[in-house]
């Protein structure tokens, strides 16, 4: 529903939510941590509930998009009318609803000939898959769940007490949300998305470097180092968390929201989550035990996936910036590898059926003959 000149700024609220959210939590676990008798712990589970009755309320409220009107109620065009005019602002919608309604009757009649999970497995869907399913994956490698689930444990490793490792994660979350939000708001919609990927992902493996050293060289045995390296330590942990916050934090969710085409959509966001959620899960289960076992080669193993992911980036994440919806797939007839694999960019297929009609004529005219 986003206008393409806003899209960046309006998506990117999500990931602003997120952390905002993330960084009230903290709040709430520095403030319940002096609660004693082990009831500190309970409240501030407890308090969890508050935002859940709030989410149930307002989806309560939550009014359907026009094209999802267009979908479930049989082409009903007065009420998505209704809705696109609330949403704009302006009674003048009709060029957009005639351009929804269009790609609301192709995407049906796609459907019908073949279900959207079996589609985006077609080779001209091809871009769509890898970054449905690399995105995300690369989003969670980053390392920014080991810090939002155990950045309080780090600073206890390092030495610092309950009440001061608390207030470092508090730190660093604020860093993280100032970042995300100047991104959301201020860049994104400007300079584009692959400008602040790339520039993220190098100030993350910068990061992921200078932490692994650091804490190689200073973090022995005896598991406490200096209070001038914990401080240090903080603010690579900051560097980090904020790169994260104007690069892959709300951009990986940016990217694969604008790159579906609706006859894939749901397939492709789905499988999106899905692998989101799985990433999220195998890091949070295994980061605490490569910590124990690796030590400070757990950073050198993010910085190397950090590494990674931004050359897939520059190599195969194309710029969506001010595209409408129903032109992305120009993204991809125009990119230097993905042209293949698009319909109309002149790719492989297109040369295999060029070439098959070719021999077919050949075989032809020598049986003629």
């Amino acid at each position: 529903m986003s206008p393409p000149k806003y899209r960046g700024a309006l998506t990117g609220g999500f990931d602003i939510c997120v952390s905002f959210g993330i960084l009230v939590a903290n709040l709430v676990n520095y403030g319940t941590q002096k609660i004693k008798a082990g009831w500190g712990w309970r409240i501030s589970l407890s308090l969890a509930a508050i935002p859940a009755v709030l989410l149930f309320i307002g989806v309560l409220f939550l009014p359907e998009t026009p094209t999802s009107i267009i979908l479930r109620r049989g082409g009903n065009l007065d009420d998505a009318r209704r809705v696109l005019q609330k949403i704009r602002g302006t009674k003048n919608v009709e060029k957009e609803l005639e351009d929804l309604a269009t790609a609301t009757t192709k995407a049906t009649k796609a459907a019908k000939e073949q279900r959207p999970f079996r589609r985006i497995f077609q080779r001209n869907y091809r871009p769509h898959l890898v970054m449905a399913l690399f995105l995300p994956f690369f989003q969670q490698v980053t390392g920014i769940n080991a810090v939002n689930f155990y950045a309080p444990v780090m600073f206890r490793t390092i030495g610092q007490k309950e009440s001061a490792s608390l207030m470092s994660a508090v730190i660093t979350r604020c860093i993280s949300l100032s970042c995300t939000v100047v991104a959301s708001l201020g860049l994104v919609d400007r300079l584009g998305r692959r400008p602040l990927f790339l520039t993220g992902g190098l100030v993350m493996f910068v990061a992921h470097v200078l932490l692994a050293g650091l804490l190689a060289a200073n973090l022995h045995d005896h598991g406490t180092v200096r209070t001038g390296i914990a401080y240090l330590v903080l603010i690579i942990l900051c560097l980090f968390v904020g790169s994260y916050g104007w690069s892959w934090g709300p951009l990986a969710w940016l990217v694969t929201s604008e790159i579906f085409p609706l006859e894939i959509r749901s397939a492709g966001q789905s499988i999106q989550v899905a692998v989101n959620f799985l990433s999220t899960f195998a890091v949070a289960q295994s980061v605490l035990e490569m910590l124990c076992g690796l030590k400070f080669g757990t950073f050198f193993l993010f910085a190397g996936f950090v590494l990674l992911m931004t050359s897939f980036v520059y190599f195969l994440v194309p710029e969506t910036k001010g595209v409408p919806l129903d032109q992305m797939v120009s993204v991809w007839n125009q990119h230097w590898y993905w042209k293949r694999y698009a319909p109309g960019g002149g790719g492989d297929e297109e040369k295999d059926i060029e070439q098959r009609k070719k021999e077919k004529a050949a075989d032809v005219l020598l049986s003629a003959e």
